[in-house]
């Protein structure tokens, strides 16, 4: 298992459309936080897509990631072959050794097990004949649903990308994602989160904490997949509250993530 980063470890650095920061990080910086955090991987999400950089501006960023033995991986949205084919390509050009995408159709609805089942089987060739792993996102769909269509493909180049705390929408808990999918996890990323229960006894709220601080079992997980001789990338990602100032976000964001890579690195040594 190797560990890094994404561009969702600072999202407030990078900009949320309520809290746009003045410097927004730039793709260069999330390298350098990477290098600072003494990590080799970093993942680049919809949120900062070097795909929309300029040609020459991206083929430095991956010089540099060379440079500094920074290994790409590229996370994208959307399910449609074409869009797929588009990612699958740039990918390969910047070097990445991963290509994950959230399998939403073009009106952001989920698709259908069938759909998913239908564009996934299109694209398993040019998978195939790329070289390129494809990470499907599990936080929209139930594990058991996304194991069988990976199953009824049976496709060494597809597999999951397992969010601790992204499902407990479906709801799903962290525990059942490991068990029903592990075993398929090409990218794993790693929130922490505490459940405190409302004063009135009725209802919970869901708050993201440094890993290590909450609910998620780490040893567990790491442990899971050792036995399962799994060895996804691992990407430390946070749900940084909004504090008093744009700021002290910041400082906070940037605080957990050194405080999570610190915990990470007892159970999963680079």
């Amino acid at each position: 298992m190797k560990l890094g980063i994404s561009s969702y470890t600072f999202p407030w650095a990078i900009g949320l459309p309520d809290a746009p920061p003045s410097s927004p990080l730039t793709p260069l910086q999330l390298l350098e936080k990477a290098r600072d955090l003494g990590v080799g991987l970093v993942q680049f999400g919809p949120n900062l897509p070097l795909n929309r950089l300029a040609e020459r501006a991206w083929r430095d960023l991956v010089k540099q990631a060379k440079s500094w033995k920074i290994d790409l991986e590229i996370a994208t949205t959307g399910i449609d072959p074409e869009h797929l084919r588009e990612q699958i390509k740039f990918a390969k050009k910047t070097g990445a050794i991963l290509l994950k995408t959230t399998p939403e159709l073009a009106d952001g609805r989920i698709p259908s097990r069938v759909e998913l089942s239908n564009y996934l089987h299109t694209i398993a060739e040019d998978l195939e004949g790329e070289k390129m792993g494809l990470a499907i996102d599990n936080s929209r769909i139930p594990a058991a649903e996304l194991n069988e269509t990976l199953e009824s493909i049976r496709s060494p180049w597809l597999g999951a990308a397992l969010d601790t705390a992204n499902p407990l929408a479906l709801p799903q808990g962290w525990q059942m994602s490991v068990r029903v999918l592990g075993h398929r996890t090409l990218s794993l990323h790693i929130k922490d989160f505490v459940v405190h229960e409302a004063a009135h006894g009725m209802g919970f709220s869901v708050l993201g904490c440094p890993v290590g601080k909450g609910r998620l079992n780490v040893p567990w997980i790491v442990e899971s997949f050792a036995a399962l001789r799994t060895q996804p990338s691992v990407m430390l990602e946070s749900w940084t509250p909004a504090q008093a100032t744009l700021d002290e976000t910041l400082a906070l964001e940037h605080a957990w993530a050194r405080e999570g890579m610190d915990y990470l690195r007892r159970f999963i040594p680079d």
